[in-house]
C-alpha cells in the first residue's frame, strides 16, 4: 500500500530497467512499428515514398548531408537527454535514501 502512496519510491534498478526500454527498445520498436503500418497499408506507403521523393529531390547534396547529420545529431541528443534524466532520477534516490537513513 505504500508503493500506492508514494510513501515508498520504486527501486533504482526499476528505473536502470525503464532506462534501457527507453533507450533501446523504444527506438528500434518505433523503428520495426512505422515500417510494418507502411507494408501493411497502401495509402501511407505512397504518402511516405511520395513525400520523400519531392523532399529528397529538392534539396542538393550538401542539404542532403545536413539534413541526414541533423537527424544523426537530433538522435544522439534525445539519447544523452534521456540518459541524464535517468541519472538525475537515480541521483534524486539515493539523496533521498541517505537523508532518511
Amino acid at each position: 500500500m505504500d508503493f500506492l502512496t508514494f510513501k515508498s519510491f520504486i527501486s533504482i534498478e526499476a528505473l536502470i530497467i525503464f532506462y534501457y526500454i527507453g533507450a533501446l527498445i523504444l527506438p528500434i520498436g518505433s523503428w520495426f512499428l512505422i515500417d510494418w503500418l507502411i507494408r501493411k497499408y497502401d495509402f501511407l506507403d505512397t504518402l511516405y515514398n511520395n513525400g520523400k521523393n519531392i523532399i529528397w529531390k529538392s534539396l542538393d547534396k550538401k542539404q542532403q548531408v545536413r539534413l541526414v547529420l541533423f537527424f544523426i545529431f537530433l538522435f544522439l541528443f534525445v539519447e544523452l537527454f534521456w540518459r541524464m534524466l535517468f541519472e538525475f532520477l537515480i541521483a534524486y534516490m539515493q539523496i533521498r535514501d541517505a537523508l532518511i537513513q
